[in-house]
């Protein structure tokens, strides 16, 4: 029931506090010999992988041509990083989760030895040198945003907010109880990405916060992505999951989540880069399903992305004009670093890998595993390395990746890491510190590096620099540089002083992307004395048949029925007639539909050409979930009938199946009314146990990549799992929703257990057809 395609590296975890010995054996400056690479693929259990110091490991890795890489931190200094922000001073903060898996059998995970650690490069040369823990005895802590006069600390399944005086923190204040809840540890919220429209966004959650005064907001937006999160110049998002190279959005991050009973919006959650092809330069067979068709190629090296990491949209000024708004993709099971390039076309936001047959950057040594990437105050890209063999939680951990990790020597140490920046070749880098003056901030949004004006915005509204509005009004007049503009609105936004006419201005602008940050702000100053010129202004761009702006009204009148719905309402029913067969069109419309699709649907079907358009199409879908949810058993019951069942769906199911078991778009198929849940137990009982290898056929669809991922991996291969808890699991999901199939016993269990014993492959459909 978990996350197809597995690797054996789960993104959102780290190691125990360990630190390294440094291996003292003599490494090779050459490249691997091409007698070794024959070895390791004849004989890929006899090849260990040795840990190698870090400025020794740069010389593992081939970079792209005109570029290097330069290691600034590694243990001692730093371990387990998995994430990271830098400060006005360009200090790095860092998360360090050193608890996760202390052994195979994960004794002792809940113990809080992780860490917030602050490195400093007292000497500046570049190199950090001096190490300030600055939060410790967390337990998993797994991100962080700085902000006003604190930081922002995911601890699942809490996010607190701690206040920094001089470096230290101080009094602690919950902000959400319920960040992580639900999801296991490899599936849980992290990012705290503070965006463009000054709110805070994360990976592997639904949920968006903001600052206002003393108190939180916290709202519902788009589900997105798995591990890590990042922005474009327009405070676009992106993201991916880890057989998907990079997902994203076409709209602004704040619209369009406003109905709970749309499983996706259009333009949303989008396939930025499709392809998933990657090229290892070595074998890389210890992924969790190695052994399976497909997933290694003839030389042992992995095919498609099956752990990509958290990406960054690159917005420095140092890589040059080539490489402005590149994105890049860890891929830590292969050791590698993708680089897409992109592409924008109205409203659709596409791109494509930059290179065929190579990679932006790729090692030789296994246990280089780039898993979050950062843009700097220097320009460079930064590189997070939890520098570790092989990855895995007990759950998922097969018998073929126990012998690769035997075999091969890949479990100690565990408390390695290192951080690295690429640069071009020769370059001298000096981080911008960010000052205090007033002047010079607003001067700072039209930086060319994106992260120094990300931050001098950030700093503008931290410290209430009011004195700055008539500057911010004339850099938003300008036209001649979009970037700043935008940068200046979102800024007087964070000030509470943006205006009606300085947004309203900016939706007859020419420019696409900047028309597009009026759109976003307009839910921060419609009023009830504001929201009729911007109806009237919305009825007026329909009329001139803008249909570029079509969905961009259709999310907003959301914003409009909130102070006169009948307006809102003629808005949205004549998006829905004259863009009946635009698909971003029809979903924002929906998007303003919560529980009252049918009558949207009895009111405007008579004025749409055909009953087959695509707008009727999209929300008679709906319709059929919401009836079919109507008619679902009661969760509170089922719950108090099977407590462990319902903990483990919510742990480790409820992530790709959802949770109302309706399956997640790209991840995995439907579990409620599905033949595979209520049919065959013994059938059921296989899946769970060692897992389903698609294409699977569900109610007549068949699901296989890319619209689900590839492979679901079981849990059986845990002999810690009790069989009365796999029991009540099938028994929970067999009685939930639509379902009403018999219940299955623990003897049920055993058996089956009993007759697969020494099974190490996932089924396919045919073979669970014959049993």
């Amino acid at each position: 029931m978990k996350k197809y395609r597995y690797s054996l590296l789960f993104l959102t975890i780290s190691f125990t506090l360990i630190y390294c010995k440094t291996n003292k054996q003599t490494i090779s400056k050459q490249p691997v010999a091409a007698e070794t690479v024959k070895q390791e693929v004849q004989h890929p259990q006899a090849v260990t992988s040795p840990i190698i110091p870090g400025e020794e490991a740069i010389k593992k890795m081939q970079v792209e041509e005109g570029f290097e890489v330069k290691l600034v931190a590694a243990e001692p200094l730093v371990s387990a990083p998995v994430a990271m922000v830098f400060d006005d001073l360009a200090r790095m903060w860092v998360v360090e989760m050193v608890g996760y898996m202390p052994d195979t059998v994960g004794t002792g995970e809940d113990i809080p030895n992780g860490n917030i650690v602050m490195l400093e490069d007292k000497d500046k040369d570049g190199v950090y040198d001096q190490r300030t823990v600055i939060i410790d005895s967390l337990v998993l802590p797994r991100a962080i945003c700085l902000i006003e006069n604190g930081i922002l600390v995911a601890e699942p399944t809490n996010l607190w907010f701690y206040e920094l005086k001089n470096g230290k923190a101080g009094k602690r204040t919950l902000v959400d109880g319920k960040y992580t809840e639900g999801g296991n540890v490899e599936h849980q919220p992290n990012g705290l990405l503070r965006a463009m429209d000054n709110w805070i966004y994360n990976a592997k959650s639904d949920k968006r916060y903001r600052r206002k005064g003393e108190k939180w907001l916290i709202e519902h937006t788009h589900f997105r992505g798995q591990w890590g999160i990042s922005q474009d110049n327009y405070g676009r998002l992106y993201y991916n999951n880890n057989s998907q190279n990079l997902l994203g959005d076409y709209f602004p991050p704040g619209l369009g989540a406003g109905n709970k009973n749309q499983k996706g919006v259009a333009g949303f959650n989008e396939k930025t880069v499709a392809n998933n092809k990657v090229y290892p330069i070595h074998p890389t067979p210890g992924v969790n399903r190695g052994y399976m068709k497909g997933i290694l190629d003839d030389s042992l090296r992995l095919n498609e992305f099956t752990a990509a990491a958290a990406p960054v949209v690159y917005r420095g000024d140092l890589f040059g004009e080539a490489y402005e708004s590149n994105s890049f993709v860890p891929e830590p099971s292969a050791n590698l670093i993708k680089r897409n390039l992109p592409g924008e076309k109205g409203i659709v936001v596409k791109g494509e890998q930059a290179y065929k047959g190579k990679e932006f950057l790729a090692s030789t040594d296994e246990r280089f595993r780039p898993v979050s990437l950062y843009n700097a105050p220097d320009g460079a890209m930064y590189i997070l390395d939890m520098y570790r063999g092989i990855i895995q939680h007990k759950t998922y951990l097969t018998p073929y990746l126990k012998s690769q990790i035997g075999k091969r020597e890949l479990t100690q140490p565990l408390s390695c890491g290192r951080i690295y920046k690429i640069v071009p070749k020769g370059a001298k880098t000096q981080p911008l510190l960010i000052p205090d003056d007033a002047s010079r901030l607003v001067k700072l949004l039209s930086h060319p590096n994106g992260w120094v004006r990300d931050r001098a915005q950030q700093k503008l509204i931290d410290g209430k620099y009011n004195q700055t509005l008539p500057a911010l009004r004339e850099a938003l007049r300008q036209t001649a540089d979009p970037i700043l503009a935008s940068h200046a609105l979102w800024t007087l936004e964070g000030l509470n002083s943006l205006r009606t006419e300085e947004v309203l201005a900016l939706m007859k602008l020419p420019n696409w992307p900047l028309r597009m940050q009026a759109f976003a702000a307009t839910p921060s100053v419609i009023t009830p004395t504001s929201y009729k010129v911007f109806a009237s202004a919305f009825e007026t761009m329909i009329n001139e048949n803008d249909s570029i702006a079509a969905p961009c009204i259709a999310f907003l009148c959301k914003n409009i029925e909130t102070f006169d719905q009948p307006a809102a309402n003629t808005l949205l029913v004549r998006l829905a007639t004259k863009y009946p067969s635009n698909r971003y069109v029809a979903d924002a419309v929906i998007s303003n539909l919560h529980d009252r699709e049918e009558i949207f649907m009895n009111e405007v079907s008579p004025l749409l050409p055909t009953e087959s358009t695509t707008f009727s199409k999209q929300l008679q879908r709906i319709i059929t979930t919401v009836r079919s949810a109507q008619a679902n058993r009661n969760p509170e019951l089922l719950k108090k009938e099977f407590p462990k069942g319902e903990a483990l769906f919510t742990s480790v199911c409820q992530t790709c199946h959802g949770p109302d078991g309706s399956g997640v778009k790209s991840l995995a198929p439907p579990l409620n009314q599905s033949e595979w849940v209520t049919g065959n137990k013994e059938k059921l009982i296989s899946i769970v146990l060692f897992g389903l290898t698609g294409p699977v056929k569900v109610n007549g669809h068949v699901y296989q990549t890319p619209e689900v991922s590839g492979d679901m991996p079981g849990i059986g291969y845990d002999p810690d799992m009790p069989s009365e808890d796999i029991a009540e699991l099938l028994s929970f999901i067999r009685k939930s929703w639509r379902n009403n199939a018999e219940k299955v016993t623990t003897e049920e269990v055993v058996k089956t257990r009993q007759k697969l014993s020494g099974r190490q492959k996932a089924f396919t459909e045919s073979e669970l057809n014959n049993i």
